[in-house]
């Protein structure tokens, strides 16, 4: 069982990792996505870096690869 904690370090070394690289795999923002959608407890701040990814991605700062 992996720890909240951990899930929320590896949440943001993600985030991290996808915006200095600026691409981000379809599995990496289905895992987002879904963390984001299925967790009403996620701390506030993952939330923030998540919703940011996501504009990225949206405005094409960030790439989506396969």
């Amino acid at each position: 069982m992996v720890s909240a904690a951990h899930e929320q370090s590896g949440i943001q070394a993600l985030v991290q990792r996808a915006v200095t690289a600026r691409q981000l795999s379809r599995r990496e923002h289905l895992k987002l996505t879904s963390a984001i959608l299925s967790d009403p407890s996620m701390a506030p701040s993952d939330r923030f870096h998540i919703n940011r990814l996501l504009d990225y991605v949206r405005a094409g700062k960030v790439q989506l690869i396969d």
